[in-house]
């Protein structure tokens, strides 16, 4: 039997993702010059997340059936690991949601609000929110924004 098959920019050890000064970065008129491309749209399964490493930073990027993607945070403010990429994905009525692997805490993919706590009170310090990244799907490329959204 065959091992399956994963996204080649986004596995266990994390691969740095890639400068948008290469050559198939966005045009400067579709993305600004921060966005940093993570991998191929058709890289990333449906309903199933990668960890990207942006800056020193883990992402975690999913890939919705109808098409959409979004990126939070790898990091889980509750339990501490960074784990996000690796949770289930979901919906909250119309809404995309992600739910922590460890103590299956389920967060908002477009807001990165904790719409269930699970009874538990986020890492000392934390946000029981998630940090939210822009995304831009230029033609095959998923581009990240990393800074923060307000």
């Amino acid at each position: 039997m065959s091992a399956p098959v994963r996204p080649r920019d986004a596995e266990a050890n994390l691969t740095e993702a890639s400068s948008p000064t290469q050559a198939s970065a966005p045009s400067q008129a579709s993305a600004p010059t921060a966005m940093v491309r993570i991998c191929g749209f058709e890289d990333l399964v449906p309903e199933l997340g990668v960890a990207a490493l942006v800056s020193g930073t883990q992402i975690a990027v999913f890939r919705l059936t109808d098409g959409s993607v979004h990126a939070v945070q790898n990091l889980c403010p509750f339990s501490g690991a960074s784990v996000l990429s690796r949770g289930i994905t979901g919906s909250r009525g119309d809404e995309p949601t992600i739910a922590s692997p460890i103590y299956k805490q389920v967060f908002s993919l477009v807001t990165g609000e904790c719409l269930v706590t699970m009874d538990k009170e986020p890492m000392p310090g934390a946000s029981p929110h998630l940090r939210v990244y822009r995304v831009l799907v230029d033609g095959p490329g998923v581009w990240v924004d990393p800074t923060d959204l307000p």
